[in-house]
């Protein structure tokens, strides 16, 4: 394995109950790179990405730093693993400024309070996702977009170098989407590995990698700029987008 691919699947199948939902998926993903799964609904999509962060049962075997996922310990996985889940729920009860804290517990032996390093971090996403005003509004207290933008925050205070998100822009306003990108694209451009699901293949057609998904299968892993990539996309949403290019980005149009 290359020394730059930090995390890679190997005939992975996965199940929901007695029904298996992926089906011998492998997957790469480079040091630094920005990787996008799509698919239909009922893909595997979510189950995939589950699997690769250690969240579901699996066969198989998935490599995390050149070392399968199982022989990490759960705090130096969780180090070197973020994650941010489709519908993450957090203690409504909570702060905000104390949702994105928790973000630091990896970093703790044992929680004898935050660090000033700790604060620096937290500080610095409240800011970034516009959250500084509301640091001590209870999580309970936000609409579901708003509290997408927190859990966000609380992924990313982990500083892993791999991160993993299941739709972090659903129910997030257009602008902050915006932010989003912009933050993905910090993130790749320091080094740390962005892997997302993502609904909106215009947002997925902007990332390093496109991984396609059917019917619990990987179709294909490959560049928004390929146009084979693009075929691959017409056939699994039965011929329905058609590809422009648009201010040197790929775009996709319902038809």
């Amino acid at each position: 394995m290359s020394a730059h691919m930090v995390l890679q699947a190997r005939g992975v199948n996965a199940f929901w109950g007695k029904k298996q939902v992926v089906f011998n998926a492998n997957a790469q993903f480079e040091q630094g790179r920005w990787t996008c799964v799509v698919g239909p609904n009922g893909a595997g999509k979510s189950s995939l990405l589950k699997v690769m962060a250690g969240l579901m049962p699996s066969q198989g075997e998935v490599i995390l730093h050149q070392t399968p996922l199982l022989q990490w310990s759960p705090r130096e996985r969780a180090k070197r693993l973020s994650w941010l889940g489709q519908q993450a729920i957090g203690g409504d009860d909570l702060t905000v400024h104390d949702v994105v804290m928790l973000g630091r517990l990896p970093h703790h032996d044992g929680w004898t309070g935050p660090t000033a390093q700790d604060h620096r971090v937290v500080d610095e996403l409240l800011e970034r996702f516009a959250l500084s005003d509301w640091r001590a509004r209870g999580l309970g207290t936000l609409s579901s977009g708003e509290r997408q933008r927190v859990l966000l925050a609380r992924a990313l205070a982990v500083q892993a170098p791999v991160v993993m998100m299941d739709e972090p822009i659903a129910n997030v306003d257009v602008p902050h989407q915006a932010d989003w990108l912009d933050t993905v694209q910090q993130l790749t451009r320091s080094g740390t590995t962005v892997v997302s699901v993502l609904h909106d293949l215009n947002f997925a057609l902007r990332a390093d990698q496109v991984l396609v998904m059917q019917a619990g299968r990987v179709v294909m892993q490959a560049s928004p700029q390929d146009t084979s990539l693009h075929d691959c996309l017409q056939d699994v949403f039965e011929q329905r987008l058609s590809f422009h290019q648009v201010q040197g980005h790929w775009v996709a149009l319902t038809v």
